[in-house]
């Protein structure tokens, strides 16, 4: 636990370090968080109309009745939704980790040369939001009529875990090499195989940094509530886009910088060693 909570914070310092040459690039995730939010709404209200938010829920908790069975609608609502929630969530992560590359091998990035190194790569991300929406939407179904299941719980986790793993770098791989998604989940499991083996654990836990975040943002907006509600409202409108943000910023230049490091580089600012050690034999 201390050695996680140690490569953890020198991990964070480090990525804090990179993150104030490059500060505009919290907006990536920012801009994420909004795309999310607009196309979730726009996706309720289509869900509310034709009852299939209730079908749905119904289907992913197990608690479906015959009169409620779903109908072909209820999954075109629910794939596109996680499509577009995949692609939005991809596309900036890969425009995130494209201007991290950039500022780790010496350049300057921002916001336009993100997005446009995002857009280049356009069709091999629409191709990996189908795949990854595809996965996800199959893992929660399952989730849901396992219910109850403790066993099959434990290896549902085991294996969403294993493809979180062989996927790690998918994105990274994407903007940086130009190959294909399948490609790049083949490349991306090799690239984590060789660097740390075929059995691994994280020795790092960036859950720490964002409950810590989030509780530095969540606290004074808090204390100015009782005194002002609507200010205190606003406040929170604020703090906790921008804690989340620079955590995921934070986290999207960790990822650049441990994808260095598997091809053999020597990113900048980083300690090889911290490095070498995020992820341990078992």
């Amino acid at each position: 636990m201390f050695r996680t909570i140690g490569h953890t914070f020198e991990l964070m310092k480090t990525s804090w370090r990179m993150l104030q040459k490059d500060r505009e690039l919290i907006l990536f995730p920012i801009m994420s968080g909004i795309g999310l939010i607009v196309m979730l709404l726009l996706f309720m209200g289509i869900g509310s109309t034709t009852g299939s938010l209730d079908r749905l829920d119904g289907a992913t908790t197990g608690t479906q009745t015959g009169s409620e069975e779903i109908a072909p609608v209820d999954w075109a609502i629910a794939a596109s939704m996680y499509f577009c929630a995949s692609f939005i969530v991809i596309f900036f992560n890969a425009a995130l980790v494209a201007a991290a590359l950039e500022r780790l091998r010496g350049g300057d990035p921002n916001i336009k040369s993100g997005l446009q190194a995002a857009a280049t790569h356009l069709p091999a991300i629409i191709v990996w939001a189908l795949i990854s929406a595809t996965i996800g939407l199959i893992l929660q179904i399952v989730r849901g009529q396992l219910k109850g299941n403790f066993i099959g719980q434990i290896i549902l986790s085991m294996v969403g875990g294993v493809w979180a793993y062989l996927t790690f770098f998918v994105i990274p791989v994407l903007v940086a090499e130009g190959i294909g998604p399948i490609g790049a989940v083949k490349r991306s499991s090799s690239l984590f195989r060789e660097t740390w083996g075929r059995q691994f654990a994280a020795s790092f836990g960036f859950g720490i940094v964002y409950f810590g975040a989030l509780l530095i943002a969540i606290v004074p907006a808090a204390l100015l509530f009782f005194v002002t509600p609507i200010a205190g409202i606003a406040a929170a409108a604020i703090t906790i886009p921008v804690a989340i943000g620079t955590v995921q910023a934070m986290e999207g230049i960790f990822k650049a910088a441990l994808y260095e490091y598997a091809l053999g580089e020597s990113p900048l600012a980083f300690d090889r060693n911290t490095l070498s050690g995020a992820y341990r034999a078992l």
